[in-house]
């Protein structure tokens, strides 16, 4: 597939052009980079068609390779619907703030001033090592703290020989079985039977 050059010179000056009016303060001149960036957007789907072709209609008499993709062309009328719906949309956005203030320019608030004196470190997301935020507390086992346990040494307790369940009790260790998957309780050879 051969790219046409202007094309793409024309598609990448328009997202530059669009790019740099959303940037701005004034809604008219994000209205109109909203607009730039729709179109160079169906620039960049009808470079990714390909070939011009010939219609989609079934000839039998037409190789297959011959036609064009209608599919880029379904997503471009889509996007002109979709822009036609933003620029309605934003224009509305546009009559409505002149109405009440008489001007197009986006000011400053005040809590738009605290957002941006807040600083970007944030102590519990980027921190090197993650500190456990769990309300749960770990208790580290060994020196070397490799094994961990949810319990503290002061609560540690023998464990129970017989677990009650339901109406009866069945053993500790096959109560502990049931907790992982993969249950080694049920006996294979009977039909949805336990041990």
């Amino acid at each position: 597939m051969s790219v046409n050059l202007t094309l793409l010179t024309v598609m990448g000056a328009l997202y530059a052009c669009g790019i740099y009016l959303i940037l701005e303060r004034s809604l008219t001149r994000v209205l109109l980079g909203l607009m730039l960036l729709a179109n160079a957007t169906n620039l960049l789907i009808l470079a990714t068609g390909g070939y011009a072709g010939l219609a989609p209609f079934f000839s039998k008499d037409t190789d297959p390779g011959a036609y064009n993709d209608p599919l880029p062309q379904a997503l471009i009328l889509t996007s002109i619907v979709i822009s036609f719906a933003v620029t309605a949309f934003m224009l509305g956005i546009i009559y409505r703030t002149w109405v009440l203030a008489r001007q197009d320019e986006i000011q400053d608030d005040v809590e738009d001033r605290r957002v941006a004196a807040t600083p970007s470190f944030d102590a519990e997301d980027d921190a090197v090592i993650p500190v456990e935020t769990s309300e749960f507390p770990l208790t580290m086992l060994g020196s070397d703290g490799a094994a961990v346990s949810d319990s503290s040494a002061a609560e540690a307790a023998p464990a129970p020989a017989a677990v009650p369940a339901g109406g009866g009790t069945i053993s500790a260790e096959d109560a502990a079985r049931e907790e992982k998957p993969g249950s080694a309780n049920l006996d294979i050879n009977t039909e949805g039977g336990g041990k």
